[in-house]
């Protein structure tokens, strides 16, 4: 069998990710396809717009075989680790072959890319840390320091071009069998505003999702659910606030990316509103994503020294949804992982502590949001079996 994953946040599920998956299921020509995706909250720092339930299912729906959950540790990380949780999930499972991505150039050099970047790492973060200082975004500053290394800028100026980079040094470093398969994106470039005819991106439709343009955006079953959809932002950022008036600078500087003052800066703002907040902290060297980021780990109590002892031992493979005709054949194969398959609340006991807190960092993330928008919290999200 051969398996070949999508790492994904699908927040929400729009028509340019069902691209990808017909894409990838048509050029792969893989047995399964997997998709290893984000839970309650995201890389950018915001709260999933759907629940993880509810946007598994639609990836199902929608031509994936199964959706497994990445560990909130992981996805609400920086990029780096973003992909090295993914990855080494991913890796655990024999079947797995290759990882497909959407980017902004499919025919660039991402295996090279990263093994450039891991033979120059210490010259490329002193690189990157100087233009920083002089206050480059972090996006510009990447891209020279990939050119100090002999690289070509211009490719690590596009964010979906930097995550594929990470995808392949952590497939690197990893020692993983795994592939790469960069799929070219259509329509709207990562994160633009303002909603086209058809392939919008998914911060076009959550900045405006009451608007009638959405329906042509994404598949029926993905309009159905937002439709009901529901902000409680202020409740979300009050939270996030009141977190800071009782956090630590120690803990504050365990959080990845919070170091070097930001953690004062941040700390010395918590009375402020939240937009001001967000503002004060905001630069060229950090950008809105990031400092959210750094808050919502920051409620989740997601510190960097405990999500390294997660990537150093045994996690777990968990789904959140299967096709029911595919459950056969794939959940053996998944059951292949060296990492214990979640299907029932008594399979906890088969993880090691470190994983097992780590998952509990995945329920409480679950009981916040489901806090967040009023809904009743479950202990254990079993899998959903789709026709």
């Amino acid at each position: 069998m051969k398996i070949c994953a999508i790492i994904c946040e699908f927040n929400p599920f729009h028509n340019g990710h069902k691209h990808i998956i017909e894409t990838v299921k048509r050029v792969s020509c893989c047995d399964f396809l997997v998709c290893i995706m984000s839970g309650s909250f995201t890389q950018r720092g915001d709260i999933a717009i759907l629940e993880k339930s509810v946007r598994a299912r639609h990836a199902v729906l929608c031509g994936a075989d199964t959706v497994i959950e990445l560990p909130v540790a992981f996805a609400v990380a920086p990029a780096e680790i973003f992909a090295k949780g993914a990855v080494k999930i991913l890796g655990s499972i024999p079947a797995v072959e290759c990882i497909a991505f959407g980017c902004e150039n499919k025919n660039a050099d991402f295996l090279g890319a990263a093994k450039l970047l891991n033979a120059e790492n210490g010259q490329f973060r002193q690189i990157l840390n100087k233009k920083l200082s002089e206050g480059e975004s972090y996006v510009k500053s990447y891209a020279s320091a990939f050119e100090s290394c002999g690289g070509d800028g211009a490719f690590l100026s596009h964010p979906n071009n930097i995550l594929g980079v990470e995808y392949a040094k952590a497939i690197l470093r990893s020692g993983a069998n795994i592939s790469l398969l960069p799929i070219q994106r259509i329509g709207q470039n990562f994160g633009e505003t303002g909603l086209c005819t058809n392939f919008s991106s998914a911060k076009a439709i959550r900045s405006d999702i009451s608007n009638c343009l959405v329906k042509d955006n994404v598949p029926e079953c993905v309009f159905k659910d937002l439709k009901t959809f529901s902000e409680e932002k202020a409740l979300f950022e009050d939270l996030l606030r009141f977190k800071l008036l009782y956090s630590t600078q120690e803990n504050m500087r365990r959080i990845y990316g919070c170091s070097e003052g930001l953690e004062n800066n941040i700390l010395s703002h918590c009375g402020a509103k939240f937009g001001e907040l967000i503002e004060a902290a905001t630069g060229k060297r950090y950008t809105e994503s990031r400092i959210q980021r750094i808050l919502v780990a920051n409620l989740l109590e997601l510190y960097g020294d405990d999500c390294e002892k997660y990537l150093a031992g045994p996690l777990y493979v968990k789904p959140l949804a299967i096709k029911n005709k595919l459950a056969p054949t794939l959940l053996p194969e998944l059951s292949k992982s060296s990492y214990p398959l979640l299907l029932k609340q008594r399979d906890i006991g088969l993880l090691t502590e470190n994983a097992q807190k780590c998952l509990k960092k995945d329920i409480f993330a679950d009981k916040m949001r489901s806090f967040i928008f009023k809904q009743t919290p479950k202990e254990f999200e079993y899998p959903q079996f789709i026709e």
